[in-house]
């Protein structure tokens, strides 16, 4: 999916077409405002029967600070890979900064994240999260990617690849 057109909002059949994860662990349920590769807007409905809540805490669910710090950079990975150029590829972590979170994301919640796309160039890329309930920050991170020119990064050679080099090193 590549055009920069696209109807808004983006359903989650369309946010799969966009960046790979599945249930469990697709955490855009609908993407409300997209400028591709500056900014989107979208939303996470928060649910008491998703799975990290068995655990986390079983008499208290409280969201995951990393799953909202993921769901953000999924948000992100939409901007970046409806570009025609990041179309169909893979964007991984490269780091995370600055990450603060504010408030505690319960079921029944809706997150809205909002990614804004500071810097792209070539496989690289930069951009600030803010991820809110009702107005109120929960979560706010500077997520930094890299979009690998070896796609085959997924099926885990480069750190095969990384290993070797520390061997010779």
């Amino acid at each position: 999916m590549t055009d920069t057109s696209l109807a808004l909002p983006i359903e989650a059949a369309d946010i799969m077409r966009i960046i790979p994860h599945r249930y469990p662990f697709l955490l855009v349920d609908r993407v409300v405002e997209l400028e591709p590769g500056r900014r989107v807007v979208a939303i996470k409905n928060v649910t008491a029967n998703e799975p990290q809540f068995t655990g986390h805490f079983p008499d208290r669910p409280i969201m995951p600070g990393v799953l909202m710090v993921e769901a953000m950079a999924q948000a992100g990975a939409v901007a970046v890979l409806t570009l025609p150029e990041y179309a169909g590829k893979l964007a991984l972590f490269a780091g995370i900064d600055e990450c603060r979170f504010r408030r505690t994301v319960l079921p029944g919640d809706t997150l809205r994240m909002e990614v804004t796309v500071e810097k792209l160039r070539g496989m690289f890329g930069r951009a600030k999260g803010v991820a809110s309930v009702d107005g109120d920050v929960a979560c706010e991170a500077t997520l930094s990617f890299i979009i690998p020119r070896d796609q085959s990064i997924a099926a885990g050679r480069v750190a095969g690849r990384v290993a070797e080099d520390r061997a010779d090193g």
